[in-house]
Order: C-alpha cells, then sequence, then structure tokens
C-alpha cells in the first residue's frame, strides 16, 4: 500500500483522528461502547476508497472526510447489528458488541451510529452526500431481504445471487466512491463513471469474501461459516450446477441437513474445490475486478489512479 501512503498518507492520519474523536460519548456505558469499536476497527477501506476518489477531482477538503466518515460510521453500525441478527459471538478475532454489553446495548448502539451519521451530514448541509447514501441504504435493505427469502428456497441461480451481493455489498462502497468524488467534481459523468468503478470493485470483494470463508486464512470468521448459516455463495451454486447428479444430490443434502456437523462441512468444501468452484468464483472475481479497472483506467493517468488501482488489487487480494 506503498503509492496509497505517498499519495494520501497525512489525509488518512488526520481521518483516523477525526475518526477517533468521533467514536466518543458523554454517556459512560456508550462511550465504553464506542471505544471498544474503535480499538477494534479494522483496515478501513472504505474511507480509502473515499479520499482517494475525491483526491481524483480536486484537493481533499472536509466534505470529504465527512463523507469518509459517515461511511464508516454507517458500516460499523451494520456489523453490530449484523452480529445481532446472527447470534455472532466474535468479530475479527473480538467478542461482539452483544457477547458483551447483550442485545440491547448492540440495538441502541448501532442505532445511535446510524442517526448520529445522519445528522452529521445534515448539520453540515451535505444533502448531495445524504442522498447518494440514502439510496444505497435502500438497495441494501432490499438485498437482505432478497437473499432472506431466497435462502428459505435456497438459491441456485447465479443470476439472483449477484442481485443480492449487488445490493448488500457492491452499492455501498459504489456510493463511498461516489460521494468521495461528489466533494470535489462538479461534473456529475465522472461521479457516476467513480460510482460504477466501486460498484464493479464492490462485487469483486463480495466474492472474495466469498472465497476466504473456504481457505485456511485468519479472516476473522470460522472456515465454513456461510456454510453453517446457510448462505448459498458462488463456489457452491457453481458447484451445485455443474457436479454429477448423485453428487449434486449428496451436497445438496449436507448443506440442508447437515450443515452444522463439521466432518460434513469439510467433505463440502473439498468437494468444491475438486469440482471447481473456487476456480469459477476467483476468475469472476478477477472478471469484475478487471471491469472496476477499465473505468478507472478512463480517467486521465496520475498518481492518484495508481494509488486507487493498489487498492483494487490489495482488495482482491492480487498480486499482479
Amino acid at each position: 500500500m506503498q503509492t496509497i501512503k505517498k499519495v494520501i498518507g497525512p489525509e488518512l492520519k488526520y481521518f483516523e483522528e477525526y475518526f477517533d474523536r468521533t467514536f466518543k460519548s458523554d454517556k459512560v456505558l456508550l462511550d465504553r461502547i464506542l471505544t471498544y469499536l474503535a480499538s477494534r476497527k479494522g483496515k478501513q477501506m472504505r474511507p480509502m476508497f473515499v479520499l482517494l476518489c475525491a483526491r481524483m477531482g480536486g484537493e481533499i477538503n472536509e466534505q470529504s472526510n465527512r463523507a469518509a466518515l459517515f461511511v464508516e460510521m454507517l458500516h460499523t453500525s451494520s456489523l453490530v447489528h449484523d452480529d445481532l441478527i446472527d447470534d455472532s459471538m466474535q468479530r475479527r478475532g473480538a467478542y461482539s458488541v452483544n457477547a458483551i454489553w447483550k442485545n440491547r446495548a448492540a440495538v441502541f448502539t448501532g442505532d445511535n451510529l446510524f442517526t448520529n451519521s445522519v445528522l452529521l451530514l445534515l448539520k453540515n448541509k451535505d444533502y448531495k452526500i445524504l442522498q447518494i447514501f440514502s439510496d444505497s441504504i435502500g438497495k441494501v435493505i432490499e438485498g437482505e431481504l432478497l437473499q432472506m427469502d431466497k435462502s428459505r428456497k435456497l438459491n441456485l441461480d447465479e443470476g439472483i445471487y449477484f442481485d443480492i451481493i449487488k445490493g448488500k455489498t457492491a452499492t455501498l462502497l459504489a456510493s463511498a466512491c461516489a460521494t468521495g468524488a461528489a466533494s470535489t467534481f462538479t461534473d456529475q459523468t465522472m461521479i457516476d463513471k467513480l460510482y460504477l468503478f466501486g460498484e464493479k470493485i464492490g462485487i469483486a470483494f463480495q466474492i472474495k469474501d466469498d472465497l476466504l470463508d473456504f481457505g485456511d486464512v485468519a479472516i476473522g470468521k470460522p472456515r465454513g461459516n456461510d456454510i453453517k448459516e446457510g448462505k448459498a455463495t458462488l463456489p457452491l451454486i457453481y458447484t451445485f450446477n455443474n457436479c454429477e447428479p448423485a453428487l449434486r444430490k449428496k451436497l445438496l443434502y449436507i448443506f440442508k441437513h447437515r450443515n452444522k456437523d463439521e466432518e460434513s462441512v469439510k467433505y463440502l468444501i473439498e468437494e468444491v474445490v475438486k469440482n471447481g468452484g473456487i476456480e469459477y468464483a476467483s476468475k469472476k472475481m478477477l472478471w469484475f475486478s478487471d471491469e472496476a479497472l477499465k473505468v478507472l483506467h478512463e480517467f486521465p493517468e496520475s498518481d492518484t489512479r495508481d494509488a486507487l488501482e493498489e487498492l483494487v488489487n490489495y482488495t482482491t487480494g492480487r498480486v499482479h
């Protein structure tokens, strides 16, 4: 990430200080929880996308920083609520908010983060930023509901899978890129291009996350967790639709009825690997990554463009 640090190193440092100042409260319990969340923050990839897309159009400004802070507050709020809904006790190797402070505190903490993120934009009259994110939030909710509906019937349709992840994951990253752009660009065409760029890389990012569920890398969630939760991800969908009928029947039975059994899940993962599910999903991920880079390369060559390309490759784990 050397190019990124070279291009926006001081701005990232400023943002981290801004983030830490925001995750405070004069209410003792809330302050304790927010401080805990701030100490467990991840790599903050989404704010990087916001700030770099802003830099594509000019100097990073306070509106750029507020857009970056909004997306990180919104993302953190969604993680707190997701852990609660999924009854997850851990996040990134640490205890979740609901595991430590119980469900009610988790609900109100997530709500507090979401409310304050919206108030941040309203207070500063960042109406364009708020409009972009409001559309995104609606699509995220629709994506979640679509996944709930299809998971009851076991979705094996690749097209529906992409509809789900486009809504659940890609639209938020697309909005992050677009709001960064909106803080410096005046040309709506440029903002729309960076929205499309973010959407493509957002899809690639979700496929990457799905692939990690089949690996042995320490990623903050147990191996096979999606299978245990009954989520049909792209490697599974491909395998179910392309393996021999007898094996398909066996794998479907495991996925529906034995998905909590460690040995059965291990066998299912092995068959996904053998039958090309990982290879197929990896190729799809790189295809969307390449599509994102095609959009990015419509912009003039610059250090900022190089930094965004580096971030794309880092996000997908690409080494060339």
